[in-house]
């Protein structure tokens, strides 16, 4: 896994807890995914998708 470069963590928005990252997630207007910061240890949001599996929206039930 690469790790965050300190400028790229110095500029992104800073969450204490994996569930305050997911709420902002909920809240963007974009598809955003949080994780764990190797350098500040917190939670970052990004909308890098390159070697992630992405869940496929549920089906809606008919």
């Amino acid at each position: 896994m690469k790790s965050t470069r300190l400028r790229v963590c110095n500029a992104k928005r800073r969450y204490p807890t994996q569930e305050q990252a997911r709420a902002a997630v909920e809240q963007a207007t974009i598809i955003l995914r949080p994780y764990r910061c190797d350098r500040c240890g917190q939670f970052h949001l990004t909308s890098r998708t390159k070697g992630k599996r992405i869940a496929r929206p549920a089906d809606s039930p008919t």
